[in-house]
């Protein structure tokens, strides 16, 4: 049984040194709790589902068994790092299903937020619970998940893992979290002593729905594509302007409206791209980041000009309250 309450006498993990040897404490208590037996974990390329993965590696290597579900509503570029990085950099054991035309499928239509977030939720937990039902001949005794502790203090307990939620009775697991006791900035602070890459260790909060709750309405193909490429760029200009480690949140929306605009001297009829970027210590609250206007033109003509299907950009100055962090 692990222990799921937090001494008071641990130290905060704040230097490297502290995470090193956090590291090494868990690699040992892993290799004593799994022995030679194997184990799973999805892995969304969140910083905790990757920490975890990184620490498993480390501690049992190719007896862990990862797999990433790309449900075509993952930003720009990131299912392709969680292959890099962890199939050819860590050569870790990693299955890679894309399940876009399965999810897009499914939510075809579909206008209610709600209803999008269940079918999603729901899907995934599908596909993850197939991929692990192909990996039970491996002998897998272990799920590993990235649960921190501000998931048990919510929870009053260990909750599922936000990405698997429930698997097939059949399968009787034991959990492993190595990450349990930890906070979130400790967290980034362990990953960053695993050689994880910055942009996976400060990876932005990105909810479980992924674009699907950004790209609003019913979710087309192309103005998803539009959504991810104006997002990109948004990300792109943050990073090059020191914006990404100084605001907590930012992201592209593209409603399911069109607006006319004039295109290489013709009318266009296409949708706007709206801008949201928010700092927030426990998204219960939040303000609005001032972006320098300057940097703001510069955004607005890289997305009018690079993203098709995209004619104007707007900026969200909402707070929250009233308004919510995402849209939808």
């Amino acid at each position: 049984m692990q222990n799921n309450v937090r001494p008071e006498t641990m130290e905060r993990i704040t230097t490297p040194e502290l995470a090193q040897a956090f590291i090494e404490e868990q690699v040992a208590e892993i290799r004593a709790q799994v022995g030679d037996k194997k184990v799973l974990l999805a892995l969304s390329g969140g910083v905790d589902s990757s920490v975890v993965a990184a620490l498993l590696i480390k501690a049992i290597g190719k007896n862990l068994y990862c797999v990433h579900v790309n449900h075509g509503l993952m930003r720009k570029g990131e299912s392709e790092q969680v292959i890099e990085v962890f199939r050819n950099g860590l050569d870790a054991n990693l299955t890679y299903v894309d399940a876009t035309d399965r999810f897009l499928g499914l939510l075809e239509g579909v206008t209610d937020p709600e209803t999008k977030r269940k079918i999603i939720g729901n899907e995934f937990i599908k596909v993850f619970d197939e991929e692990a039902l192909k990996l039970m001949s491996e002998g897998i005794s272990f799920l590993a998940q990235g649960t921190i502790y501000p998931d048990i203090i919510e929870s009053d307990g260990v909750k599922a893992h936000h990405n698997v939620g429930g698997l097939p009775e059949e399968m009787k697991f034991e959990l492993v979290e190595p990450v349990r006791l930890l906070y979130k900035d400790e967290v980034r602070v362990v990953g960053k002593a695993l050689g994880l890459p910055d942009n996976m260790v400060y990876r932005q909060p990105f909810p479980g729905p992924g674009l699907g709750v950004r790209c609003l309405g019913a979710i087309t193909r192309d103005r998803l594509e539009a959504l991810r490429e104006s997002d990109a760029i948004l990300r792109e200009e943050f990073a090059k302007n020191g914006l990404e480690g100084k605001v907590w949140q930012y992201f592209t929306i593209v409603p399911d409206f069109k607006t006319t605009g004039v295109k290489n001297g013709k009318r266009s009829f296409e949708w706007p791209a709206i801008i949201r970027a928010v700092n927030t210590t426990d998204a219960m609250t939040a303000t609005v980041e001032e972006i320098p206007y300057a940097l703001l033109h510069h955004i607005t003509q890289r997305i009018t000009n690079e993203v098709p299907g995209i004619n104007r950009v707007l900026l969200d100055l909402t707070p929250k309250p009233c308004g919510t962090i995402e849209w939808e």
